[in-house]
């Protein structure tokens, strides 16, 4: 059974959901690892509870087989005495490769079959483990482990949990079919893209030609060591290092973007613009309209004023339909006026809040966050901490 199915089945997600360590094996068994139990020596160990599963289609269908199955020592009581009550029999069997069971136990509701797994995980799970939690109240069987997914279009290199647990599944999956370009990873489109890869997009596709300084480290996420500050990596190996670790679906492309390689934008769904030379974000904006494809340009802008820091953030979103206004809050020449925003100053914690902005915004776009103003500029002034939304809708 893959990770689809077993989203698709209720009683096993909410197990999962729960903290349980769960898993369907090659052969079709439910299988429920690191079951806390006593041995006959009094010790805690860990054992795996197995279960055949019944199935309607690509999910669960209520058990018919109330008897469960064990590896491991027999269980006991917190007194070291065998829990016999649990005992069908204990005949050691090979049930695939990998999985050989040692015990069957049987339990059934007085009266009916269970209503689901989750209700006869439950039952085997909790008779077993309290007898451990007698001896150390600690012992449990909510792991949360870590669970790799065996779906090969999934987008991340493990469960997304915090989805589950949020009960947000269905909101999150309005943003997987983006095909995401982050151009530029400085400061603020390196946190663009620390917050796109805990999305669950399609593809993510990096642009930068630059190396990876001792000064980028001090506004990106993440705290490289010397040693790999001294071997000058590429930002965008430097930082698809760390991410692809997360997020299956990155790409790099190690160069800026000029007219020899715009097409290539041609196929992104959206695009974050994270550069701050108007001739070369010229040349962009107008392909990006030339292909219909939405996207948002940043900036910062900050000065000094005695001995302190101001300064504003930018957030621009174009739009198709949207063109123009957005033209007009995005410098397009390394003299214009709009430059204000694209001092050479850069702060992290800056960087970071220009990055949420856009990425908030992205994801408003597309339904994942409300949106009543549909702004198309956002612009924070640090002295004043003042967020104000204009170009409204």
């Amino acid at each position: 059974m893959s990770l689809l199915q077993i989203n698709l089945s209720p009683d096993l997600l909410k197990l999962r959901e729960s903290g349980h360590n769960i898993s369907v094996s090659n052969g079709g068994y439910l299988v429920i690892r690191d079951v806390p139990y006593v041995n006959a020596a009094k010790m805690i160990c860990q054992g795996i509870l197995v279960s055949p599963l019944d199935l309607a289609g690509d999910r669960t269908a209520s058990p018919q087989d109330h008897k469960m199955m064990f590896c491991g020592e027999f269980p006991c009581h917190a007194d070291g005495t065998a829990m016999e009550e649990l005992r069908l029999n204990s005949t050691a069997t090979k049930l695939e490769e990998g999985l050989e069971i040692n015990h069957t136990f049987s339990r059934k509701p007085v009266g009916r079959q269970y209503a689901d797994y989750h209700e006869k995980v439950l039952t085997y799970v909790s008779l077993i483990s309290r007898e451990a939690n007698a001896i150390d109240p600690n012992a449990t069987a909510l792991t949360f482990q870590v669970v790799e997914p065996e779906d090969p279009d999934y987008p991340f290199n493990y469960l997304d949990t915090a989805s589950a647990r949020a009960e947000i599944n269905i909101i999150s999956k309005k943003l997987a079919a983006d095909k995401i370009a982050i151009i530029g990873l400085g400061g603020t489109g390196s946190y663009v893209l620390d917050l796109i890869a805990k999305t669950p997009v399609r593809e993510i596709h990096m642009f930068d030609a630059d190396k990876f300084s001792t000064h980028n480290a001090f506004r990106a996420p993440g705290a490289p060591s010397v040693e790999e500050l001294r071997e000058q990596p590429l930002k965008v190996d430097h930082h698809s290092s760390r991410y692809s670790k997360m997020h299956r679906h990155i790409t790099i492309h190690n160069a800026d973007i000029n007219s020899s390689n715009v097409d290539s934008l041609r196929d992104m769904t959206f695009v974050f613009l994270c550069i701050d030379r108007g001739q070369v974000k010229k040349l962009i904006v107008d392909k990006l309209e030339e292909f219909f494809i939405p996207f948002i340009d940043v900036g910062i802008g900050l000065y000094k004023r005695g001995d302190a820091l101001g300064g504003k953030l930018r957030v621009t979103t174009s739009l198709p339909g949207r063109r123009e206004s957005a033209r007009e809050n995005i410098p397009l020449s390394d003299d214009d006026a709009l430059n204000e925003y694209d001092k050479n100053i850069q702060i992290a914690d800056l960087n970071a809040l220009n990055a949420c902005l856009a990425v908030i915004k992205w994801k408003k776009l597309r339904g994942f966050y409300l949106d009543d103003e549909h702004e198309q500029l956002s612009t924070y002034t640090i002295a004043f901490n003042l967020l104000v939304s204009e170009d409204v809708q």
